[in-house]
């Protein structure tokens, strides 16, 4: 057995799917379950059984999954522990960031970080903020949109502020009756948006909502006139010069998405660790 392998378990374990998993790790769907048929034939067990909706681990298998994270977890102490005693910086660097923030600052960040430290092995994962949070222990850095990480250091690295966006004018003494495009977020994000639309309900009213995946989606269908969408700051560019807006405030106060970068205590004590921090906080807070 190769770390690989056990590696690929724990992925098609986390993704549920053949499919998924080929698409995440880069490889062919045969290629997948050619793997998995030899890790199977290693072990002398099934460790999934075939669903139509997602892989379920057999009892078997469920042990064979609790010896590949042990092992996984035994792998990252020995490269953390060699990267300690390293004067260079190297190791492994786990990162798992919000999409919008991986989007949009994380590639200037990590080109800057790996020119500077090249033999630092950067393993990133992106996705929806609540989604990191409840597996925010297989990581070294976590950053994250919205409320912070409990039991965690956690630093506020800037603020952005929501405005909504309209090829249509925000009247000041009628109601505005239009659609509403809301793009793929987690929870805390719609519900911001959410309480502010509750306070302006004799303003705005959205008629209907229109939902997408990507933010980006959200803006070109905004733009082409399909309705409103709330965009944050720092994926709007110039669009509040270009586009009816309104700030979004309650109580005086601007509504605004909070970026955190969060860690587990003792995490900063390895070198690439520490740096990138230092790196990130640097080139992020505002």
């Amino acid at each position: 057995m190769k770390i690989d392998d056990y590696e690929l378990l724990l992925k098609l374990h986390e993704i549920g799917t053949i499919r998924g998993t080929a698409k995440a790790v880069l490889i062919s769907q045969p290629a997948v379950t050619q793997r998995l048929k030899y890790i199977e034939e290693y072990f002398g067990h099934i460790i999934f059984i075939r669903t139509p909706k997602r892989l379920i681990p057999t009892p078997e298998g469920e042990i064979i999954l609790e010896h590949a994270k042990t092992v996984m977890a035994g792998e990252r102490a020995v490269k953390n522990k060699l990267a300690q005693s390293s004067e260079e910086v190297q190791g492994t660097l786990s990162i798992a960031c919000s999409s919008l923030i991986s989007q949009r600052y994380l590639p200037a960040i990590l080109g800057k970080f790996t020119s500077l430290y090249p033999k630092v092995a950067i393993d990133l994962v992106t996705g929806i903020s609540e989604d990191i949070k409840r597996h925010h222990k297989n990581y070294h850095v976590c950053i994250i949109r919205g409320e912070k990480l409990k039991e965690s250091t956690c630093i506020r690295l800037f603020d952005d502020p929501l405005y909504i966006f309209d090829t249509e004018p925000f009247p000041t003494d009628a109601l505005k009756e239009r659609p509403l495009i809301s793009f793929k977020s987690d929870d805390s994000m719609h519900e911001l948006v959410d309480n502010w639309l509750y306070v302006q309900q004799d303003k705005i009213k959205p008629v209907k909502t229109i939902t997408v995946d990507q933010i980006e989606t959200c803006k070109q269908f905004m733009k082409q006139g399909l309705g409103m969408a709330v965009l944050p700051e720092s994926v709007s560019d110039s669009m509040r010069d270009e586009y009816p807006n309104i700030a979004l405030k309650l109580d005086g106060e601007a509504v605004s998405r909070h970026t955190w970068v969060c860690f587990q205590d003792g995490v900063r004590e390895l070198p690439q660790v520490d740096h990138f921090i230092d790196e990130l906080v640097e080139l992020l807070t505002l």
